[in-house]
């Protein structure tokens, strides 16, 4: 089931979008390898169910799939061939605002090859290109 907030303070929001680079969530935090976005998008919650279901599919119960992302977005969407007027639509979908260089997916207990794979995997079904990154060691 895709994933969606418990309750939201207001039921429709502004389409507002921020064209700027992530400073929050854009590294390595709980694995070892993680998918991180080159561009802006919203990403619907099926798309990030795809997702997990891509890597999970290919992992087959090895290693931690972690999702850095939550949609919190109620994207309204009125039905076709209806006329203008009549106050805002309901909400058709979710979607996580993603900013370039936010960290999607991050997937633990795994080598190098087997997570690139998976990660591939789960880029096939992102809509924004990603890359590949490692867990950042510092000394």
């Amino acid at each position: 089931m895709p994933r969606m907030p418990k309750r939201v303070k207001f039921r429709k929001e502004f389409r507002r979008v921020r064209d700027r680079k992530a400073t929050k969530g854009n590294y390595v935090a709980f694995g070892d390898f993680g998918l991180q976005s080159q561009e802006g998008c919203w990403l619907t919650a099926r798309q990030i169910e795809a997702g997990r279901i891509a890597a999970q599919h290919f992992l087959k119960r090895e290693g931690k799939v972690y999702i850095r992302v939550f949609p919190d977005k109620p994207v309204s969407k009125k039905p076709l061939e209806t006329r203008m007027g009549k106050g805002k639509a309901d909400t058709d979908y979710w979607a996580a605002r993603v900013k370039p260089g936010t960290m999607l997916y991050e997937i633990s207990g795994v080598p190098r090859e087997k997570a690139q794979i998976a990660m591939a995997r789960i880029a096939m079904k992102m809509p924004v290109r990603c890359r590949f990154v490692g867990r950042r060691v510092t000394a």
